[in-house]
């Protein structure tokens, strides 16, 4: 991995990807939930055939995991684009998610629990992407100006060497991609949660 005082301009790389295509790539794009996609899909649909994989078995309590599913689901029936654009529907795999989180339930919000946690669903990304022949995978997560950009593309970056499948760099949040996903959720009216979407991130946010 690079030094973490480096600076990089991950959004400037996402660019250079999108103007040096010169077909319609097909994309793999992880989601943790409609509100952040939408930004993402607004920004990528002009260039590349986008299947969003919602595998997020951090979220709980279920029924949380299924409404912001449903969203996701209603956003992408509804958000109309120039290339396509549909979803794979993952298992909600919630052991797992504890299972690697395990001993961890202390740590800081952002720390070392969550980056577990990036690896955990890029990691399933890069291998569906792989096994169903895609282009690139990658990950709306950096939309967020509260994840960490600099883990979340060194971690798509190994994976690519590891599966073998182009990782798309991003840093969402640049060009006011963060204050366009709010934007369009009050457009499309869409369920904004008030934390990341595991029980830990939940407890920390009612701490405060």
């Amino acid at each position: 991995m690079m030094n973490s005082n480096q600076k990089i301009n991950y959004d400037k790389k996402l660019e250079e990807i999108i103007n040096s295509l010169d077909y319609t790539p097909k994309l793999l794009l992880h989601s943790c939930c409609a509100p952040c996609s939408s930004a993402c899909i607004e920004r990528l649909s002009d260039y590349f055939d986008i299947t969003i994989i919602y595998y997020n078995p951090n979220i709980e309590p279920y029924d949380e995991y299924k409404l912001r599913k449903e969203e996701e689901v209603r956003f992408i029936k509804e958000f109309k684009t120039k290339n396509r654009l549909d979803m794979i529907d993952c298992d909600y795999d919630n052991d797992k998610y504890h299972e690697i989180v395990s001993g961890l339930e202390d740590a800081p919000e952002g720390g070392i629990r969550c980056h577990k946690c990036y690896r955990l669903r890029l990691e399933y990304s890069a291998k569906k992407a792989k096994e169903l022949g895609y282009d690139y995978f990658g990950t709306t997560l950096t939309v967020s100006p509260y994840k960490n950009s600099l883990v979340l593309n060194e971690i798509g970056e190994n994976l690519e060497k590891e599966y073998g499948v182009k990782y798309l760099y991003s840093d969402f949040k640049k060009k006011e991609g963060y204050k366009r996903s709010i934007e369009l959720s009050k457009e499309y009216n869409l369920y904004r949660q008030n934390y990341c979407g595991c029980i830990y991130s939940k407890r920390n946010n009612i701490e405060e």
